[in-house]
C-alpha cells in the first residue's frame, strides 16, 4: 500500500506581528497561527513568556529566512515592578524567596536608573532558556538545581518611570538582544533592599515593526472564519469553515511583507533580468549613481518584492540568501 504524503500546507509568506494574550505559550502562539494560515512553515522571532503579552512577530514561509534580523532589532517593554517580595521565577509564576518590609521612594528607584543605562552586564535568571552543559537552565531549576548563570553583555537603550506608587513601579525599557526584564526587576530590588519581581510585561515594539502592525487572535479568527471579533470562533464556526471552500484573502491581507524585516540593510533595486540570475545563485552587475560600492550585507528587489539578501563587492551583488518569486 502506498503511503500517503504529509499535507504540506500553503506557501504564504509575511509577517504576522501578533498582540500575543497572556496566558499563551510563544510556541503555542506560532502553532495557532500556522493553523489558521493553513501555512507550510512558521516560526517566531524571540520568545515572549505566557505570563507576558504583546509583540510576537511571527514569520511564514519566506519570511523565516529574515527571523535573526528581527531577533537582533531593539525591543521595548513596559512592566510593573512588585517591591517586597523576591520569587524564584522572578515574576508571579514561582513562590516567594525573599521578603521585605521596606518600600522604595520614587526618588530612589529614579536615582538607580543610571547604572542600568547603556552597556551593563545581566545575569539572565534560573527560570530561563540558556543552556548550561547542554541542558536548559528552566529545566534544571525545576529539578531543584541552582544553576550558575555567568552574567553577559547587553545594551539597554533608556529606562524610564512611567508611574510610581507605594508597593508598585512602572516601566518602560528599551533594550537589545539578550535582555531579560525579569532580571532588572531581580536586581534593582536587591540594589535597594526591598527585593522585587515582575507583576506584569508587555512587549511594545519589535523593531522594526511598531503597534500599528498589532494583529490580535480574534481579528485573524474574524477574517478567518468570518466570525464576529467580540465572540472570537467557536467549535460550530470552525466546522463549518473547514467544510466551506477556504478563501484566505481576508487573513492574508494581514501580513506585513516580508521585505519590512530588512529595512536596516541597504537596499538594492535590480531589473527583472538580473532578478532570475540571482535566484540562480549568480552574481549580477550593480549599476545606478546611488549604489553601494561596497556592502556587507544588502538587500535585492525587483518591482518592491525581495529577491535575495547578499554582499556588495566590487560593484557586483552576491547572492548569499534567495528567495521565492
Amino acid at each position: 500500500m502506498a503511503r500517503r504524503g504529509k499535507k504540506k500546507g500553503r506557501p504564504i509568506s509575511g509577517w504576522l506581528i501578533l498582540d500575543k494574550p497572556v496566558g499563551m505559550g510563544s510556541t503555542e502562539a506560532v502553532s495557532k497561527i500556522k493553523w489558521l494560515f493553513q501555512a507550510e512553515k512558521a516560526g517566531h522571532a524571540g520568545t515572549l513568556d505566557p505570563l507576558a503579552s504583546g509583540m510576537l512577530p511571527i514569520a511564514l514561509g519566506e519570511a523565516t529566512k529574515t527571523v535573526p534580523y528581527v531577533q537582533d532589532g531593539a525591543k521595548i517593554y513596559r512592566f510593573t515592578v512588585a517591591w517586597g517580595q523576591e520569587r524564584s521565577t522572578d515574576d508571579l509564576e514561582g513562590p516567594v524567596t525573599k521578603e521585605s518590609d521596606l518600600r522604595p521612594s520614587e526618588a530612589e528607584v529614579k536615582a538607580l536608573l543610571p547604572k542600568y543605562t547603556g552597556v551593563i552586564m545581566q545575569t539572565p535568571p534560573q527560570f530561563s532558556a540558556i543552556k548550561i552543559a547542554g541542558e536548559r537552565a528552566y529545566d534544571l531549576a525545576r529539578d531543584g538545581a541552582t544553576v550558575d548563570i555567568p552574567a553577559r553583555e547587553i545594551e539597554i537603550g533608556r529606562l524610564d518611570v512611567v508611574e510610581h506608587s507605594a508597593d508598585h513601579t512602572v516601566f518602560e525599557v528599551e533594550c537589545g538582544k539578550g535582555t531579560y526584564v525579569r532580571s532588572l526587576a531581580r536586581d534593582m530590588g536587591r540594589d535597594m533592599g526591598c527585593f522585587g519581581h515582575i507583576s506584569e510585561l508587555r512587549r511594545v515594539e519589535v523593531e522594526p515593526f511598531t503597534p500599528e502592525d498589532f494583529v490580535t487572535i480574534a481579528e485573524l479568527e474574524a477574517a478567518r472564519f468570518g466570525v464576529q471579533e467580540e465572540g472570537g470562533a467557536d467549535a460550530a464556526d470552525v466546522a463549518d469553515a473547514v467544510e466551506a471552500p477556504i478563501d484566505f484573502d481576508a487573513i492574508d491581507a494581514l501580513l506585513v511583507d516580508t521585505s519590512a524585516a530588512l529595512d536596516c540593510l541597504p537596499q538594492i533595486a535590480i531589473s527583472d533580468d538580473a532578478a532570475t540570475k540571482i535566484r540562480l545563485g549568480n552574481p549580477v552587475i550593480i549599476r545606478g549613481r546611488d549604489a553601494p560600492v561596497e556592502a556587507e550585507e544588502a538587500c535585492a528587489t525587483a518591482r518592491g518584492k525581495l529577491v535575495a539578501i547578499g554582499a556588495i563587492e566590487q560593484g557586483m551583488f552576491k547572492p548569499k540568501r534567495v528567495f521565492a518569486g
